[in-house]
């Protein structure tokens, strides 16, 4: 009997925490993932795992990190299972669908550079930052979805943003050398007399 009680308690949780963290679960895959479908799964499997896993929730108050928890191994799966198998980097364009209100949210609040900024930075340092900057997740909330100690995270954070910083720095120059590549090598006074 307490057996059933555990599943039925454990569906009202996790419909609860749903309605409440749904959102905010899909942004984090779908900024991981950059496609919106797989993150719709991802953000389904999540809450199918939570189920599955009431029994590891030490405390409620914590269900948003455990939720965080969570959906980061359920991406770090997904990546793993996508490099053994090698599928083509995702082109940005959801086939026969235009993208959702949420997915154009989440692309406005990005620039193009800080994105390919984000993309060059190691998996586990992405994950940390999105988490703690666009997910407001603190420092405690941080390590348990990590799934290291506060230091750990706090250390990691660190260095995702000097990571961060360093391929935002590349990412700008590379757009100044784009933006001045016409024009790159030629000498105007002779441009000049060519012309005349």
């Amino acid at each position: 009997m307490s057996g059933v009680w555990d599943r039925d308690e454990a569906a009202i949780f996790v419909e609860s925490v749903f309605g409440k963290h749904q959102g905010e679960i899909y942004a984090y895959l779908l900024r991981m993932m950059r496609d919106p479908e797989v993150a719709a799964d991802m953000t389904q499997d999540t809450f199918i795992k939570a189920y599955k896993n009431y029994a590891t929730l030490e405390r409620p108050e914590n269900a948003r990190a455990w939720l965080y928890q969570i959906a980061h191994r359920v991406a770090l799966d997904e990546i793993r299972r996508r490099k053994i198998i090698r599928f083509l980097p995702w082109s940005g364009e959801a086939r026969g669908s235009a993208p959702s209100a949420e997915h154009l949210v989440m692309e406005t609040r990005l620039s193009g550079d800080l994105q390919r900024a984000l993309e060059r930075i190691p998996e586990r340092q992405r994950a940390a930052l999105l988490l703690a900057e666009l997910h407001d997740l603190t420092g405690l909330e941080l390590a348990a979805a990590l799934g290291v100690s506060h230091v750990a995270a706090r250390a990691l954070l660190t260095r995702a943003r000097e990571s961060l910083r360093q391929a935002l720095a590349a990412e700008r120059e590379a757009d100044a050398i784009a933006d001045g590549a016409p024009d790159a090598g030629r000498d105007p006074g002779r441009t000049a007399e060519v012309d005349q």
